[in-house]
């Protein structure tokens, strides 16, 4: 699944793939963080089609969707870490899921890249590695959204919470090599070309075109990778470098074309 994602874009650069984006007053043009991880809950802009005025707007929501029925979010929590990713397969082939169920808040996730960790028999953490777009500096997830109506904690007043999901399928290739382990082995986030991002968050998305863009599989050929140093550790990189640049593994089995 997709836990960790990089974001290293400026916020004006946004619009240069959506030139009438429109930026919530809290979005700061300055917001500029490298690695976000899904298990802090941590706000992040997201591009969507508000439902008033039709328009694409940018607004900071926090990853790790909080269904629109939930009014006790200390009880919830610890649901909420199985609401960081969307299986695409069930948004529309399960009626009974959450993400049919909320399937026309569609929204998307900048990014610069996202990390995934492979496992190595012979090694005894897994190897992280961050992925990117060899033609795309900034490229968009898609995901869902969710609002609800929870009470502020020092007042008691409700207020709207906006959070998100990013939607996972099953993984290409390149994809089956690194994310190897785990419960989620296999899995990779869904991305989508460019046009097919923008087409994401129209008003009004026939079926068939849902299906088709759920069912999007990108070539390895498109994506670059590089082996990082170990990021959910808070001890800085021994080389004093950011998270996404490339460090060494040494005896690492090289991973199949």
């Amino acid at each position: 699944m997709c836990y960790d994602i990089s974001f290293t874009v400026k916020m004006k650069e946004l619009a240069d793939y959506f030139p009438d984006l429109i930026f919530d007053e809290q979005i700061l043009m300055n917001f500029e963080p490298v690695h976000i991880m899904g298990h802090t809950y941590a706000e992040h802009p997201i591009i969507y089609r508000e439902k008033q005025d039709q328009k694409v707007h940018l607004k900071l929501m926090e990853w790790g969707c909080i269904p629109y029925y939930v009014r006790d979010e200390k009880t919830f929590m610890k649901q909420r870490a199985t609401m960081l990713n969307a299986r695409a397969e069930r948004i529309l082939g399960d009626n009974k899921s959450y993400w049919n169920k909320i399937r026309n808040r569609r929204c998307l996730v900048p990014v610069s890249g996202f990390y995934e960790h492979r496992e190595i028999p012979s090694f005894k953490k897994k190897v992280p590695y961050f992925i990117s777009l060899k033609k795309q500096a900034t490229f968009f997830l898609p995901g869902l959204y969710s609002v609800a109506e929870l009470p502020d904690k020092d007042t008691g007043e409700l207020l709207k919470r906006f959070t998100y999901t990013i939607i996972t399928r099953s993984a290409n290739s390149l994809m089956e090599q690194i994310h190897n382990g785990g419960d989620n082995a296999g899995r990779m986030p869904l991305i989508l070309p460019l046009e097919l991002s923008k087409k994401w968050l129209e008003e009004d998305l026939g079926e068939d075109d849902y299906n088709a863009i759920l069912d999007e599989k990108i070539s390895p050929d498109e994506m670059d990778y590089r082996t990082v140093f170990t990021i959910r550790s808070p001890k800085e990189r021994p080389d004093g470098k950011e998270k996404n640049e490339e460090y060494t593994w040494e005896k690492l089995p090289g991973i199949l074309s």
